[in-house]
């Protein structure tokens, strides 16, 4: 239980839950965004060019419970749902496609960096070999 609790230490230090709280944060607040363009811009265009009134409130009623409710099978609310649903999946999906992009064009630089250190240092090797052959020569 202490190796869990130290390391539950190291994990919150290190910052992951902050930025884990930060992520969680704004991605309600762009979960509010995408489900208002999906509530009052997609459906409303889509309800007119499907001819319905309001397809966000579409729905069959099947029974009437003992209440005298009517029980609904609200479809249009899980077309709502679905559109909302893709919408956030894809603009993650673009997101992290863009931070790896980032992140593979600092991946080539670095390797630039490297091999041109690398071949600094072995022109320099050469150059002292050669220093050496001619002192033994």
């Amino acid at each position: 239980m202490r190796k869990f609790i130290d390391e539950f230490k190291k994990f919150a230090i290190k910052g992951n839950m902050f930025d884990l709280a930060i992520g969680v944060i704004i991605g309600a607040a762009f979960s509010k965004i995408v489900t208002s363009l999906v509530d009052d811009v997609i459906m409303p265009v889509l309800s007119v060019v499907i001819g319905r009134i309001n397809i966000a409130e579409a729905g069959i009623p099947l029974i009437k419970n003992p209440d005298g409710e009517q029980i609904i099978l609200k479809y249009g609310a899980f077309i709502n749902n679905i559109i909302d649903f893709l919408l956030i999946s894809l603009s993650i999906f673009i997101f992290i496609r863009l931070i790896n992009k980032f992140k593979r064009k600092e991946e080539i630089k670095e390797e630039k960096e490297e091999k041109k250190e690398k071949s600094e240092e072995i022109q320099l090797l050469e150059e002292i070999r050669d220093l050496l052959k001619e002192k033994h020569n």
